[in-house]
């Protein structure tokens, strides 16, 4: 068999498994009531959590930093694009986090592979959750470390692996929320367990920063720990805060380490300045207005209730990610598209992104208590319907 020919048979089986993933075509800014492929829906697929992305001063600071900065960055951070609003972007997340420094990437993704292999070396060992986001995954295998996985959340099956290993030098990491199941890490405890070691502890608070703790400074926050507890903390700037491209807070001696050695952040493009423009206004706005933050809240606890009294289970957590198990990929399929010929805009979570297929239900701010209303009557009677 030829390799175009391989490859053909690998992308038959991706669809024989009800795995094959495709592009959806949206129409417009990205809210509540979302154009999809040429129909309006009630999406409550969107990690917009507070509802920035379409927000009029974010919108109008973002066309005010393409009048004075232009459209693209033209050059790495280190070469002639760092311009002076990512470094005021950076000052004030300081200020905001409480962290010696800040560091921007231009995603998520490759934050988290830039952190691991820059903090560690040939000798020392990673630990991390099994539910772990892929870019910490990936960058774990793309460090010089050794990369251990422990069960999700098992913080006694850490603390025994800790007790046993050899390696002088580790790094314990974890997402804060758990970007599909929805959970939060018990960070208290990955903490204690790896400072007996002396380990560093690295937080992946994509779907936190924003909307937990007490002013949105996220998940880390929100357990009563602080940059004493955490050596590396990264958050992405596409979710609560409407825009685009991550950052990662540390001390003076981790960010200095992401600039020499993080080859994601070295040789690579920088963000648009004007990306940065807006979001000094997101953060702007996450400190000033905190209805926004008080309204996701109420809308899951919301969501919660009337779940629980129509018997759908979302589990435990109150965070915006709530998900809803199903048996199989193709029972997941099927409730997604019923839900969309209905008007509800939900995604099926088929493995290998979750070990168990799920419909994936993010709540926003934006909201309203008719809209959850609406969705869930009709999800639980489709379910019903299934037999699910």
């Amino acid at each position: 068999m030829d390799a175009l020919a391989r490859l053909g048979a690998r992308l038959a089986e991706q669809q024989t498994k009800g795995l094959y993933r495709r592009h959806r075509m949206v129409g417009g800014p990205q809210q509540v009531r979302l154009q999809m492929d040429g129909r309006q829906m009630v999406s409550f697929c969107s990690n917009d959590y507070l509802g920035l992305a379409n927000h009029p001063d974010v919108k109008a600071a973002f066309i005010r930093g393409v009048q004075q900065y232009g459209v693209g960055s033209g050059a790495a951070h280190l070469i002639a694009g760092h311009s002076r609003v990512h470094q005021q972007l950076e000052e004030e997340l300081a200020e905001f986090t409480g962290y010696e420094r800040i560091l921007l990437f231009s995603t998520g993704y490759m934050a988290n592979i830039g952190v691991l292999s820059a903090l560690t070396e040939r000798h020392d060992v990673i630990y991390q959750d099994k539910l772990n986001h892929a870019s910490l995954l990936d960058g774990g295998l793309q460090s010089r470390a050794k990369m251990k996985r422990y069960p999700h959340a098992d913080v006694e099956s850490l603390r025994y692996q800790l007790k046993n290993e050899m390696a002088v030098h580790g790094l314990v990491v974890t997402d804060g929320v758990f970007s599909m199941e929805g959970d939060i890490a018990p960070l208290p405890d990955i903490v204690s367990i790896a400072s007996d070691r002396g380990y560093m502890v690295v937080v992946d608070d994509a779907h936190g920063f924003g909307v937990l703790g007490a002013r949105g400074q996220g998940s880390v926050d929100a357990a009563g720990l602080n940059k004493a507890h955490i050596s590396a903390y990264m958050a992405t700037l596409g979710k609560a805060m409407g825009t685009f491209g991550a950052f990662v807070a540390g001390s003076q001696a981790v960010i200095e380490s992401l600039i020499q050695f993080a080859r994601s952040y070295v040789y690579t493009t920088a963000p648009p300045p004007a990306i940065a423009e807006a979001t000094r206004t997101s953060l702007q706005i996450l400190r000033q207005d905190e209805q926004r933050r008080l309204r996701l809240h109420d809308n899951v606890g919301y969501f919660r209730s009337v779940a629980a009294e129509l018997g759908v289970d979302t589990g435990r957590f109150a965070t915006a990610i709530q998900p809803v198990r199903m048996p199989d990929v193709e029972s997941a399929i099927g409730v997604q598209r019923i839900m969309e010929r209905r008007g509800y805009l939900i995604m099926a979570i088929r493995p290998p992104t979750t070990p168990q297929p799920c419909l994936r239900i993010t709540l926003c701010s934006e909201h309203a208590h008719n809209d959850i209303d609406g969705m869930l009557d009709v999800l639980t009677t489709t379910l019903k319907s299934m037999g699910v």
